[in-house]
């Protein structure tokens, strides 16, 4: 398989629908990459970020957009999967909060590896941060390390000499950082959707750990939020 796609190389980006994963799908796009979008529905309570990922490939011209239904309620463990955990309101706190889902980014990468195997695609872009984020074990640069290692141990494409890399262009920038270089790029960040517990609107709460970082983001990189707000 050669990885090319409509007229370059083919890559796979997983699209969430918020704020960081529209960035990285614009800085893909800018290398001139045909991106294969793979957003997941894990049974998240905030399932308006699925319609606004829809959104975001069309808008800034994916070549394509797959969802994949993996109902992880079934496992629960996390405020996002489980009805009975509440979304903490009260401001980031130090520690690994609530709204991790235990092994997301490692189900979701695996899913993009397995697709960007058929594909023949070298690249995998994700949205990891682990600036904002810190808490979470598997936005952290040695994950991603690691996992871009088991990658090349585990398909046969990387066997047969076509090694795989996989991007995490922000995951050390701030929040404030990734707003502007989206801006830069273009990216309409009204499309997106960040909120933990967005309506079916996807209104945002206000309130929410994710609501706090992306305000405060856009107020430090000097960028109107075009957030909505229930």
């Amino acid at each position: 398989m050669s990885g090319q796609g409509r007229g370059g190389r083919a890559a796979v980006v997983l699209l969430s629908g918020g704020l960081d994963s529209a960035t990285v799908l614009a800085m893909a796009r800018a290398q001139g990459l045909d991106c294969h979008c793979l957003s997941l529905d894990y049974g998240q309570r905030h399932r308006a970020e699925l319609v606004a990922a829809e959104r975001v490939a069309t808008a800034l011209g994916a070549a394509g957009h797959r969802t994949i239904a993996l109902d992880l309620r079934a496992f629960g463990g996390s405020a996002l999967t489980d009805s009975a955990i509440d979304v903490p309101t009260g401001g980031v706190a130090p520690g690994i909060p609530v709204t991790y889902v235990p092994a997301r980014n490692t189900i979701m990468l695996s899913l993009a590896l397995a697709w960007a195997e058929v594909l023949g695609a070298q690249d995998i872009f994700c949205g990891v941060n682990a600036v904002d984020y810190s808490g979470y074990p598997d936005c952290r640069p040695e994950y991603i390390k690691a996992f871009e290692a088991m990658a090349n141990l585990a398909t046969k494409a990387a066997v047969e000499g076509a090694r795989l890399t996989v991007h995490a262009p922000l995951i050390s920038l701030t929040k404030a950082g990734i707003i502007r270089a989206g801006a830069q790029l273009g990216v309409d960040y009204a499309l997106t959707v960040s909120c933990y517990q967005a309506d079916d609107e996807g209104r945002a709460c206000g309130v929410c750990d994710s609501c706090r970082l992306r305000r405060e983001g856009f107020a430090a990189a000097g960028v109107a939020d075009p957030t909505r707000y229930r």
